[in-house]
């Protein structure tokens, strides 16, 4: 029975979930207009063990968001993870946050094509495009938006905080907004499973998170 946390602070949601073996069996989040990470992370932490009536001496590892995101969030993230896997001698897993979007929309979207965007201010995005095998398509990048974005990739449904800010630019396009879908540590259950299988581990003192920081323009296809 293999336990791990999951942190999840690359945006303004706050979240924290614990699997076994894979399946997300207890979790808290909030997400709120403000970053709060370094206010409610290690206070969801101890919510969400207390729902299961272990402590943190009964994990095996723990995962985190990697980033891209906010750089603050991140920092607490990788920051708080880091101490965990110190103070317990246990591994420490990186589950990109894009990808982890992903696994939450692909259950709701079967088959499709999903964009995951995570905001980055005005018209700018970190985003990547996975197919409907789940298969990476487009790599994590940094992008400008504009009316054209990715039309390449049509149709596709997009994801992710930064989703909500191109509704109203992308009407009319082969694309859906799921506006419901935002960053979650229950999306990092799965991977980092694997990952724990594999002995897909970080160097705990030198893990540092992925700060994306170029834009250049989407590409867009007329």
């Amino acid at each position: 029975m293999i336990r791990i946390l999951h942190l999840e602070t690359s945006t303004k949601s706050c979240s924290v979930a614990l699997s076994v073996n894979g399946e997300v069996i207890a979790a808290k989040e909030t997400l709120t207009e403000e970053f709060t990470h370094s206010e409610n992370l290690t206070v969801f932490v101890q919510v969400v063990l207390k729902q299961v009536g272990i402590g943190l001496s009964d994990i095996h590892a723990v995962s985190v968001a990697s980033g891209p995101g906010s750089y603050t969030g991140l920092r607490i993230g990788v920051s708080t993870a880091k101490g965990f896997c110190y103070a317990l001698g246990i591994p420490l897993i990186a589950i990109d946050s894009l990808t982890a979007l992903k696994e939450i929309a692909a259950p709701r979207h079967p088959g499709k094509t999903i964009c995951a965007m995570i905001d980055a201010r005005r018209k700018e995005v970190f985003s990547a495009v996975f197919d409907g095998k789940g298969e990476l398509i487009k790599s994590i990048s940094a992008d400008i938006l504009d009316e054209g974005s990715y039309s390449e990739y049509e149709p596709f449904v997009f994801v992710g905080d930064g989703a909500a800010k191109m509704v109203e630019d992308w009407t009319g396009r082969k694309c859906q907004a799921d506006l419901m879908i935002h960053a979650s540590a229950t999306g990092q259950a799965k991977i980092a499973h694997e990952k724990f299988l594999n002995g897909s581990f970080e160097d705990v003192a030198y893990f540092e998170p992925f700060y994306l920081k170029d834009f250049m323009v989407g590409k867009s296809v007329s």
